[in-house]
């Protein structure tokens, strides 16, 4: 078995790469890749161009070839593809399961995606790709991979483990073998455990379990990662309205979810509008920014023109105003405190399920609690540094009342957005501190005007 080698790209040895790529030195670069993991070597590929990486990859086996470009990131592996003529990406797409192989189509403009096809050599991969092809990329359907060991639920433990032998050639990770019937409708599962254990001539019917998680072509990419979350599975099966066996989605394709999941929702909550990454183009990244950013040049605009018209108040007791960065960032910091712990909550169906009312009257409380103990605070450092007592009166109430209704704001609004299908994610960026800066403005002045 090979063993693989733990991989630290250092300057020196990629000084010694870029060294053997110029003299065309093959013993090396072979030598130096061996056992080493094929996303290890895609990393050491994004510091090349994309002549050299070609090169690279054409002196390797086409197993870990097809392996590297597997893991390239999206963006790069679509430029990368430009440098491969249509009969080397089909040599590619050959050693890649049908999932990973119908990305890489994905990618492609319709007429090399047709010549890749025409280039298969292996007519069950291409039918199991065409299939795969007729779904949206987001849902179970565009997920699954056709390769899998299944059992007829009348053969006998010896039938099965020969046929597993066959079907197994082509499944890189078996979990375990389901179980079908002469319709190829799902039944359940059994594990190779209760194979290997079972007498030859027992029945796949008397040892199979029917207690079985599937999810359904149409079900969206969101929902597969929140079942496999909840149950804990390795694999699921993807049936057909009928629950006819289609195929499976592992969990690596799940954490990929998953983590273009987080990613988006960290880029919303941080005011950038897209998915987009620091290699993108400038154009780019300045079109996922810039939005956001002019909703906070507009808001500190309003608010510039709101402090405006309590000029009066400002002339007569110059004092308010330096508080009014501390009303500011505190209604910020409770409103995204509260919408981030919404948005998270968010990813569990049932974490509302106890009811509206009973999780707001627990954000009052809270909320009621961090108001009083702010408020406290600044009245107590506000009379202990001299500051006259009427207005640290004033500012510790305005900040107790920015405190409840940011908190309000922070849990109510991810939860609308969500409601009129909008991402949640919204409700914890820019969106809710501008919101918040303007209400908490509002309620200090409003409250110094009655008050002083």
């Amino acid at each position: 078995m090979e063993q693989l080698i733990q991989f630290e790209l250092t300057n020196e040895f990629r000084e010694r790469f870029q060294q053997a790529l110029s003299e065309k030195d093959v013993n090396f670069i072979v030598q130096s890749l061996e056992g080493i993991k094929p996303a290890d070597i895609s990393t050491l590929l994004y510091e090349f161009n994309s002549e050299d990486s070609k090169y690279v990859l054409d002196v390797l086996t086409p197993e870990l070839r097809a392996e590297i470009i597997n893991d390239l990131d999206e963006d790069v592996r679509e430029k990368f593809l430009r440098s491969f003529q249509t009969q080397e990406i089909s040599e590619i797409v050959n050693h890649l399961d049908s999932d990973d192989a119908v990305d890489i189509l994905n990618e492609l403009p319709i007429k090399e995606r047709e010549e890749v096809l025409a280039g298969i050599d292996n007519s069950e991969k291409e039918a199991n790709i065409l299939d795969l092809l007729r779904y949206d990329e987001d849902v179970a359907g565009g997920l699954m991979a056709k390769e899998l060991v299944k059992a007829n639920v009348n053969w006998t433990v010896i039938q099965c483990i020969e046929q597993i032998r066959k079907q197994a050639e082509h499944v890189q990770k078996l979990y375990s073998v389901y179980v079908v019937d002469d319709k190829d409708c799902l039944l359940g599962r059994v594990s190779l455990k209760r194979i290997i254990l079972a007498e030859d001539n027992t029945l796949i019917s008397d040892i199979y379990e029917s207690d079985l998680v599937t999810v359904e072509t149409y079900l969206s990419e969101e929902e597969v990662a929140q079942i496999m979350r909840k149950y804990d599975l390795e694999a699921v099966p993807v049936v057909n309205v009928q629950n006819k066996l289609l195929g499976r989605i592992t969990i690596d394709d799940i954490v990929d979810v998953i983590t273009e999941q987080a990613d988006e929702e960290r880029q919303m909550m941080s005011g950038i509008a897209g998915d987009v990454e620091e290699d993108d183009s400038i154009w780019d990244l300045t079109k996922a920014r810039l939005p956001w950013l002019i909703v906070g040049v507009l808001g500190g605009f309003i608010s510039a023109k709101f402090i405006g018209v309590f000029e009066k108040e400002l002339l007569r007791i110059t004092a308010i105003a330096f508080f009014i960065p501390l009303i500011q960032a505190t209604g910020g910091n409770v409103g995204i405190q509260s919408s981030s712990i919404v948005v998270q909550s968010l990813a569990n169906p049932s974490a509302f399920s106890g009811g509206m009312i009973r999780r707001l009257l627990k954000v009052f409380l809270v909320a009621l609690i961090n108001g009083l103990v702010l408020a406290s605070l600044v009245y107590g450092f506000n009379i202990i540094t001299g500051g006259p007592n009427t207005l640290s009166f004033v500012v510790s109430l305005a900040l107790f009342f920015v405190v409840l209704i940011a908190s309000f704001l922070g849990t109510v609004t991810p939860l609308l957005l969500n409601k009129l299908g909008f991402n949640p994610a919204l409700a914890s960026g820019p969106f809710i501190t501008t919101t918040n800066d303007l209400l908490g403005l509002a309620i200090y002045f409003y409250i110094v005007h009655l008050l002083l």
